[in-house]
């Protein structure tokens, strides 16, 4: 059996769904076409996704198509559900990209477009509304070869041959000479093996409502992008991209299946252990039917597991791995009656089991619950879906910028056991200095003490390092274990354990956010805030008043390129003020201006420097941390 992932994306409200449901009333698995407008579309089944007519969570549905079974994955287009986006990619064989024909080449277009084409994933472009006034087919083309991809071609056979021939001299050299050769198969052949290495994207064109071009995209999905016959008898390997809850509360994970097979009852490995399979669906002719197994190459649902998005079943494949922007936002979230704050924060909990890329911060002292954002949108998906599905009211605070830290040098801090000043019964001495990413390292021998003690002190390391000397997270540190030091158990005549005079996990435990507060403190943190790359096109005489408002905004123009009346500005900008350019750009340029913005990574902060309050006892005061601490204990 052949099956082909494919992945719908879009700018939003280019006519994805609609595209979608076209695609399944053509396909027979669907009666009559439903509408975003009306709420009826078979994949936007959330009540939000009805009300506002927008995707929010990747759906799956499956059709045939000749011989191939396809499995469907529409996914969100608005920006800030990129986390879904991010998910579908890593499962899909080939995506369709909307277009209108209307609007063109969008801000979400291109972002979508440059990650489809790093990850080498094969793509057709569907240009849609063709039926809409101001349509203007030949226009979007020319952004297309200008803006998205110079490797684009229209299904004239001309154009193909032209194509074919610019990116490949042996081709061009056999068309010369032995044109007679170059049968149609023959030249669908040469296509196809272009579009699977994703150096061609062929363009449709056509209209999602009326259904013209349809059937000449079907034939692109079946013909020119690579369904596969995967290796059933291969060891198991897959991977989760999504996971929701069954009304009773069981976790059902969506599973990409890329070698093997399961079935019910099975013991998969997962992680470092293992878990029972107890249920199975398969997308089958539309919707999601039980099954007594899953074979590669399918979209499993899998319940039984305790598993969160990005957990990988078996064998890790070789999968493309997508790099979107992290989330650059957050805002309180306060339940309208107090009653409510305790299954809040569980709610929420759950919620975020479901989309790994949204943090939650929870401060016990000030009974606060943070969630990290990817914009504004988002704040009205979590208050509808906590309302509807859970019956809490709540109300957000201002939203803010994350910033992360970074440390500037060297330092290093040690405790000691059977000191007057430190009260628990553990050494531990730590040097902390710049890295790559978060590592934990030894000086001490492993064999020193217990590895349950020094597992201690990793894992209390990495949580403490998510909260710095100014409250934000730590990235790109490197710490060393440089002293250990422990009593042994010690028991009473008649046998029973004192804990008095046996060191336990939880003195390391404690201890350890103490020692690493003051070895950065000795190293010195720098506080960095998100910077978004920009691209903003405008009217060339709109140019000095835009180079104001960039100005205001702390942007940094790096180049500026004017060519027929229309300037073109990149540069950077903090990811804090971007908001606030898009708000004031169209009366800066007489509403003809539009601006493009992608996470860039981070720059030290200019002027006075952001904190954050703290979530955990707070390890910079140490009367106040022991005095919190000890209570506890």
């Amino acid at each position: 059996m052949k099956t082909l992932n494919l992945g719908i994306l879009a700018h939003v409200d280019a006519g994805k769904t609609s595209l979608t449901e076209r695609l399944l009333h053509t396909a027979g698995i669907i009666g009559e076409l439903g509408s975003v407008d009306d709420g009826s579309t078979q994949t936007d089944t959330l009540a939000l996704e009805r009300a506002r007519g927008i995707t929010i969570k990747a759906a799956v549905v499956s059709f045939a198509l000749g011989d191939v079974t396809v499995n469907l994955i529409d996914t969100p287009g608005h920006p800030d559900f990129i986390a879904e986006v991010e998910r579908a990619l890593g499962v899909l064989d080939g995506a369709v990209l909307v277009l209108s024909a209307v609007e063109g080449v969008q801000a979400q277009t291109r972002v979508l477009m440059r990650t489809l084409r790093r990850l080498g994933i094969p793509v057709l472009l569907f240009v849609n509304k063709l039926d809409r006034r101001g349509a203007d087919p030949e226009r979007v083309f020319r952004e297309i070869t200008e803006k998205l991809t110079p490797s684009s071609t229209t299904m004239a056979t001309d154009r193909v041959i032209d194509l074919l021939a610019t990116l490949d001299e042996d081709f061009l050299t056999e068309y010369l000479t032995a044109p007679d050769t170059f049968t149609p198969s023959r030249l669908r052949a040469e296509l196809t093996a272009k579009v699977a290495e994703g150096r061609v994207h062929p363009v449709y064109f056509g209209s999602a409502i009326t259904g013209a071009g349809i059937d000449a995209l079907r034939d692109g999905i079946e013909n020119l992008l690579p369904a596969k016959e995967a290796d059933v008898h291969a060891p198991l390997s897959g991977t989760v991209f999504k996971v929701e809850r069954a009304p009773g509360g069981e976790k059902i994970a969506y599973v990409r299946l890329f070698s093997g097979s399961v079935a019910v009852r099975d013991k998969v490995p997962l992680g470092d252990g293992e878990g029972k399979v107890t249920a199975i669906s398969v997308f089958d002719n539309g919707a999601a039917v039980p099954s007594a197994s899953a074979e590669a190459g399918r979209i499993a649902k899998l319940s039984g597991l305790d598993v969160r998005i990005g957990d990988v079943l078996g064998a890790r494949p070789r999968t493309r791995e997508a790099r979107f922007s992290p989330p650059t936002l957050e805002t309180v979230v306060s339940p309208v009656r107090p009653a409510d704050r305790g299954p809040l924060h569980q709610v929420l909990t759950r919620l975020t089991e479901q989309d790994p890329l949204i943090g939650l911060r929870h401060d016990e002292v000030r009974q606060e619950t943070s969630v990290s954002l990817y914009g504004e949108v988002q704040k009205e998906v979590i208050q509808a879906t906590l309302a509807d599905e859970y019956g809490i009211d709540v109300t957000f605070s201002e939203t803010t910028t994350i910033c992360v830290e970074r440390v500037d040098g060297t330092g290093s801090a040690v405790e000691l056991i059977g000191t007057a000043s430190n009260p628990f019964l553990a050494t531990v001495g730590l040097r902390v200095e710049p890295g790559s990413g978060i590592s934990f390292r030894l000086e001490v021998e492993l064999g020193s003490m217990p590895y349950s003690f020094v597992k201690a002190v990793e894992d209390t390391v990495k949580e403490t390092l998510r909260e710095g000397i100014h409250g934000w997270e730590v990235r790109d540190c490197a710490v060393t274990m440089t002293h250990s030091g422990y009593y042994a158990r010690q028991s009473h005549a008649h046998g029973t354990f004192d804990k008095s005079m046996s060191s336990t996990a939880g003195d390391f435990r404690d201890l350890t956010p103490l020692v690493l507060m003051e070895a950065l403190r000795e190293a010195g943190t720098t506080v960095h805030e998100p910077l978004h790359r920009f691209t903003l096109q405008t009217p060339a005489d709109t140019l000095g008043p835009v180079t104001a408002l960039l100005a205001r905004a702390r942007a940094v123009p790096r180049t500026t390129l004017t060519k027929d009346g229309t300037a073109e500005l990149e540069g950077e900008i903090p990811a804090a003020k971007t908001h606030e350019v898009h708000q004031l750009l169209p009366s800066a340029t007489r509403g003809e201006g539009a601006m493009e913005t992608s996470f860039h990574g981070y720059r030290p902060v200019r002027g006075p420097v952001p904190s954050r309050s703290r979530t955990d006892h707070n390890p910079l005061e140490r009367k106040e941390y022991l005095l919190r601490v000890l209570r506890r204990v």
